[in-house]
C-alpha cells in the first residue's frame, strides 16, 4: 500500500541507514522496524518467571554456562579495583 508520511529528520536518516545496511527499500525498512518495536514491547510486558531452587530462592534460567568461583572472584576484584 502506498502512503505518504512525514518523518523527523533523525528518524528518516536512521531508516535510510538501516535500509541500506540490510538491502531493503525504505518502506520495507520502516515496516520491519515497526514490527520489531511491536515485538519488543510485547516481550517487555511479559513477566519473567524464575525457577525456585530447593531452598525456595529464585534461580537463573539454565543457559548451559556455569559460573565458577574463580569467575566470581575476578568480578569482585574488578569491582574493588
Amino acid at each position: 500500500m502506498r502512503t505518504n508520511v512525514n518523518l523527523a529528520e533523525d528518524a528518516r536518516r536512521f531508516a535510510m541507514v538501516y535500509a541500506d545496511a540490510n538491502g531493503l527499500t525504505l518502506g520495507d525498512a520502516i515496516t520491519e522496524l515497526i514490527r520489531k518495536s511491536q515485538r519488543a514491547e510485547a516481550a517487555a510486558s511479559e513477566p519473567i518467571e524464575f525457577e525456585r531452587g530447593p531452598s525456595g530462592f529464585p534461580v537463573f534460567p539454565r543457559t548451559g554456562r556455569r559460573i565458577t568461583t574463580e569467575m566470581v572472584r575476578e568480578a569482585e576484584e574488578d569491582d574493588l579495583g
